[in-house]
């Protein structure tokens, strides 16, 4: 499994650990959910692309795993934002959520032949 693979995948399961406890513990059910649903995505997005049938379909999936991250990112600062998160959660969060980030940038980047 790839480096972004294993971190996506990480990072899907602290998303569905903060979607219950802010589900449980928060009574929050709308954003948590669309945290949910875009946190998830990114590595599924990534796992897909693992098997794509061509160089476009690649970068492609890679692209949507991106946007899903950078939907991520603003849910979590929404969250933070309108008091849900501590900020050692949000801080755990956002960072894995950036290293992500950077690294889809960059694998779109260095797919589609841009320095």
């Amino acid at each position: 499994m790839s480096v972004v693979a294993t971190k996506s995948y990480c990072f899907a399961i602290k998303v569905v650990a903060m979607y219950k406890f802010l589900v449980e513990d928060r009574k929050e059910y709308v954003l948590s959910k669309q945290l949910l649903r875009c946190g998830t995505a990114i590595g599924a997005l990534v796992r897909e692309a693992q098997h794509a049938q061509s160089r476009p379909d690649f970068v492609h999936k890679m692209s949507v795993a991106l946007k899903e991250a950078n939907e991520t990112a603003y849910w979590i600062s929404l969250l933070n934002d309108t008091g849900y998160l501590s900020v050692e959660i949000f801080s755990t969060l956002s960072n894995d959520c950036d290293e992500l980030l950077r690294l889809l940038v960059k694998i779109v980047k260095t797919a589609k032949g841009i320095k």
